[in-house]
């Protein structure tokens, strides 16, 4: 019979831990959120030796257990609160072969608190070119555990590391250092109060202030006092603590750890040298995105078109095939037009999240949060604001909550509420669709027209996103800034695992997420313009047999026309239109950009399903947004109200869920009415004088 364990991986950023997470559990991962709070979490399961299953809970990066972030806290908390669901059985603390001094700070801190702890050295492949030499064995035996020599990249080491964590209950669990030497009297007066509990885990509950932490603490304040130290007593023992454990981990390594600094090569050093440059360092990073956004177009055009023309068959299709107590109308002409126009974008955000994963996974990311600090300091943000903006690229959600490392609650507060400036990955079917609408497939200099838009409308939201951040840094009361630091990783040639692995969960979270709300999107519309009221929509075939027609064909097309006109969304669609039609937008359009609040991608959805209701061709979504035209015949979707729409977007708040997290990380509906409310009024002035210089 099988047995469940758990397993806890912790490690320092950048030592490969996302690697070794990936190597165990494959594709049987899911990423959800800590209990009452949206730190992200990752766990997986893995098989092991002897018909074991360990459940692998992906911990966020921590360089120690003294925690300055919320992320940090997520580990003390867990390994604290033996109650948990996910407390581990064994802990497996991932290291970096160059950086082994740093990294068993946090081992022996993890060990200490007589936790089964193995010691993963990753990167092994890297020892002989770095002149690295490590007895393993020794280094075993003076740290009271077992080491795993590992290569992520050649999967190489892998299968010791699955016997290890399946025989755990053999590791020792006797401490690295004896907390007691730091201060024995205090220790011991500490001791004495609570006889029968771990000292190193007491020295945690005392100086961290977590959430399980308060809770000990309190019970600890009605048993005993004795502990009780100001505030600038207990950081001095925390430093002697660090210094002790420097002292033993200077003793390992003399005797396990040799590095011949003659046989490290300087490339890495060479390569930082222009890539960090403070002009030829931008000049890259714009190539590159300018590459990025030129295979956009290039590559995914054939299966973009493809999928178009696949669901308009599929929905014709559906429209003669479908039995009539399935209610064909609303699968052909409500449900296939929707969840088209989310895939037909799955090749070009599979594309964006392939040249990210690229970019993280060599270490160029570091780099650009790097350089770009200089431009971020200049407009009042935190260097550490970089992070939150760039991810941004992807979602906000996420990137709002990297907010939680910047200290300083201005610099966070401005980060928070200048992020959803940046163009998420929602937002780019509404800028791919349009972009293929008005711009001209030609090339410029050798580059494609429409990826050069793209690229222009990406830098146009960070740009927007900096002004917005010089703004309010100049009319928010000032404070002491924060400083910092940024850990430039070695590069290396991406793993395709890795990238595979990033391409499929981000992507499948795209169109799950985006399908969930755009099925229920779509099958509103398709009843509010199903169905209308009073006699004006149920006489709809008299009203438009008074006109002049010449076919049955246009009989059909006229009555659809007019019967989605005097539709429930119709009249909704017509109440907003004089608040929209300055913008160079019909009612159809208003209906999509107010459908649109609930997720950015569902613009393109509702328009496919507003223009596939009653239709009787077969049009892909392309073809029929560019044959839509006002009353007096003009088109609706010309250069003006297209880049008007695009600037609209481009700077209006994204989506309900932004709103929703900027309200949890601030814990209030104040900034994100104000948000809202500023994001609106911009997008409306700038899509307003957008059109009317390019209607001029």
């Amino acid at each position: 019979m099988s047995k469940n364990i758990n397993v806890a991986l912790i490690g320092n950023p950048n030592t490969g831990k996302s690697s070794v997470f990936n190597h165990l559990t494959g594709l049987n991962q899911k990423t959800g959120n800590y209990p009452g709070i949206t730190v992200e979490k990752r766990q997986g399961v893995c098989k092991l030796p002897r018909g074991v299953k360990a459940t692998v809970l992906d911990l966020p990066g921590t360089y120690s257990l003294n925690a300055s972030s919320l992320d940090e806290n997520v580990v003390i908390e867990l390994l604290l609160n033996k109650n948990d669901k996910d407390y581990p059985d064994v802990a497996v603390v991932v290291s970096d072969v160059e950086n082994l001094k740093r990294n068993l700070l946090l081992f022996t801190q993890i060990k200490d608190l007589n936790i089964p702890t193995i010691l993963v050295i990753n990167m092994s492949d890297r020892m002989r070119r770095k002149g690295i030499r490590i007895d393993t064995e020794r280094l075993a035996q003076m740290l009271h555990t077992k080491v795993a020599l590992i290569s992520a990249r050649k999967n190489e080491g892998v299968q010791q590391l699955k016997e290890y964590i399946a025989t755990y209950k053999n590791i020792s669990t006797e401490p690295c250092l004896s907390i007691e030497q730091i201060d024995p009297e205090y220790f011991g007066s500490l001791s004495q109060t609570f006889p029968k509990q771990s000292l190193y885990k007491l020295w945690m509950v005392i100086t961290q202030d977590v959430n399980f932490a308060r809770v000990e603490r309190k019970k600890m304040e009605v048993e005993g006092a004795t502990h009780i130290r100001t505030t600038s007593f207990l950081k001095r023992l925390q430093q002697k603590e660090t210094i002790k454990r420097y002292q033993f981990i200077n003793s390992v390594l003399k005797e396990c750890y040799i590095k011949d600094l003659r046989q490290a090569t300087d490339l890495r050093g060479r390569l930082d040298r222009v890539l960090t440059h403070r002009v030829w360092g931008f000049v890259i990073f714009f190539v590159i995105l300018l590459s990025i956004f030129q295979a956009l177009y290039d590559w995914s055009s054939i299966p973009m078109d493809f999928i178009d023309v696949q669901f308009a068959h599929f929905s014709d299709w559906a429209k003669t095939n479908i039995p009539s107590w399935l209610a064909p109308n609303l699968i052909a002409e409500g449900i296939i037009p929707g969840l088209g126009g989310i895939v037909i974008f799955v090749p070009q955000i599979a594309m964006l999240f392939l040249f990210i994963s690229i970019l993280e996974e060599t270490g160029y990311m570091s780099r650009v949060v790097f350089i770009m600090d200089r431009l971020m300091r200049r407009f009042g943000l935190s260097g550490k604001s970089v992070i939150p903006l760039i991810s941004g690229t992807a979602c906000a959600i996420p990137a709002i909550m990297a907010t939680r490392n910047i200290e300083n609650w201005k610099e966070r507060l401005v980060t928070i509420l200048v992020t959803p400036f940046t163009t998420c990955s929602a937002r780019l079917p509404v800028y791919l669709i349009l972009i293929g609408l008005i711009i001209p497939n030609e090339r410029i200099l050798g580059a494609n027209a429409q990826g050069l838009v793209l690229m222009i409308f990406y830098m146009l939201g960070f740009a927007m996103a900096l002004l917005a951040a010089f703004v309010l840094h100049k009319i928010m009361p000032q404070n002491n800034p924060s400083y910092f630091v940024v850990e430039m990783p070695n590069y290396r040639i991406p793993l395709l695992k890795n990238v595979v692995l990033t391409i499929v969960e981000k992507t499948k979270s795209f169109v799950l997420e985006a399908g969930k709300v755009i099925l229920a999107i779509s099958i509103l519309l398709w009843v509010l313009a199903s169905n209308g009221p009073g006699k004006t929509f149920q006489n709809a075939s008299a009203e438009v047999a008074k006109t002049v027609l010449v076919s049955d064909a246009e009989f059909d097309q006229k009555l659809s026309a007019y019967k989605l006109e005097h539709s429930y969304l119709g009249i909704v669609g017509k109440g907003i239109e004089p608040i929209i039609r300055p913008l160079g937008y019909d009612w159809k359009i208003g209906i999509a950009i107010v459908s649109s609040f609930a997720a950015r991608e569902v613009f393109v959805g509702t328009l496919a399903t507003i223009y596939n209701v009653g239709d009787a061709e077969e049009e892909t979504i392309k073809n029929r947004m560019a044959a839509e035209r006002f009353p007096d015949g003009s088109p609706v979707f010309t250069l003006a109200s297209g880049l008007s729409l695009m600037v609209f977007y481009a700077f209006a708040m994204q989506c309900m869920s932004t709103l929703a997290i900027v309200r949890k990380e601030t814990n209030s509906w104040c900034w994100p009415s104000v948000q809202l409310v500023v994001m609106t009024a911009v997008a409306y002035l700038g899509a307003l004088l957008t059109f009317q210089y390019f209607s001029a």
